[in-house]
């Protein structure tokens, strides 16, 4: 593996003196648990995830508890998480865990993909960090430290499932246990030390074998920050307005009270529609609104 540019032993030592004590990553943490922190994870900063895991685990440590709460209930938990139909699938996802597997989260990658939400990053995640499989696992952190690493650019380029997989794939340990190690380790290096922006090379353990370092770190010079993206005043936040008038009360409310959320109508009614087409919010027979369940 050294010749590809990547050093798994190096990667694992650092990893075992450096990670993040995150609290999906204990060893007490079922494979339930690591389902539901991929899933909050998506999109989404650590910083803001861990206490609600922390919580949500505490309060439903099994698929079955969390299948039996109304849907409503979920995405008022899921509060300021963002993306709330993760919570809606999440949900769904627990509901056939519970029913169709004797409420155990399945190990192999194809049953996991059968499950409501649970795409191929998710899948491959749960069978190496909850099971300790050998399969490839690929995010953003990891795409970018191979593209530096192994092919010596200075980011990743145009998304390949197939190619980003066998780039993976092939700097894995053979051994399984050990490949899901390193596989924890390499997206902890992308999201710490090989970020897009201020790379903390000196501090790498790939340091000496990175194909991007040995090439003088080209379009290093050329990596500029950028803005953030626009949140205020988007539809992503008006729509999060809205939900946040129907989790922050104890039954329905009427179009009058979510008008008060926002004060541009057309987009206030764009904003609801979508939310009710997405099954987020449901409307009563009385004309009111509710979070999915509870009408």
């Amino acid at each position: 593996m050294r010749d590809r540019g990547v050093d798994a032993e190096a990667f694992v030592r650092w990893f075992d003196r450096n990670a993040r004590d995150l609290p999906w990553r204990h060893q007490s943490t079922t494979p339930w648990g690591v389902l539901v922190s991929e899933v909050m994870l998506q999109q989404t900063q650590v910083s803001r995830v861990a206490p609600v895991w922390t919580w949500w685990m505490a309060r439903w440590p099994r698929p079955s508890a969390l299948a039996a709460e109304p849907a409503g209930e979920v995405l008022r938990a899921w509060g300021k998480l963002g993306y709330p139909r993760r919570a809606l699938r999440l949900h769904q996802c627990a509901g056939v865990i519970a029913h169709v597997h004797d409420d155990a989260v399945p190990r192999d990658v194809d049953t996991l993909l059968s499950l409501p939400g649970i795409g191929s990053y998710t899948a491959r995640a749960v069978a190496a960090f909850a099971y300790g499989q050998r399969c490839a696992v690929v995010d953003t952190n990891v795409r970018r430290v191979i593209a530096r690493a192994v092919h010596g650019r200075p980011a990743a380029g145009t998304i390949s499932a197939a190619r980003d997989l066998s780039d993976v794939g092939a700097v894995l340990p053979a051994e399984p246990a050990k490949a899901a190690r390193f596989s924890a380790a390499l997206m902890e290096i992308g999201a710490v030390l090989c970020t897009a922006r201020t790379p903390r090379c000196a501090e790498c353990p790939l340091r000496a074998g990175c194909a991007w370092r040995r090439a003088g770190s080209p379009g290093a010079e050329a990596r500029t920050s950028r803005p953030a993206p626009r949140f205020a005043g988007t539809d992503r936040q008006v729509r999060g307005r809205l939900l946040d008038v129907l989790r922050g009360g104890q039954g329905p409310v009427t179009r009058a009270q979510l008008d008060l959320a926002w004060p541009d109508a057309a987009q206030r009614d764009r904003c609801l529609d979508s939310l009710l087409v997405d099954g987020l919010i449901e409307q009563a027979a009385d004309g009111r609104f509710v979070l999915p369940g509870e009408g």
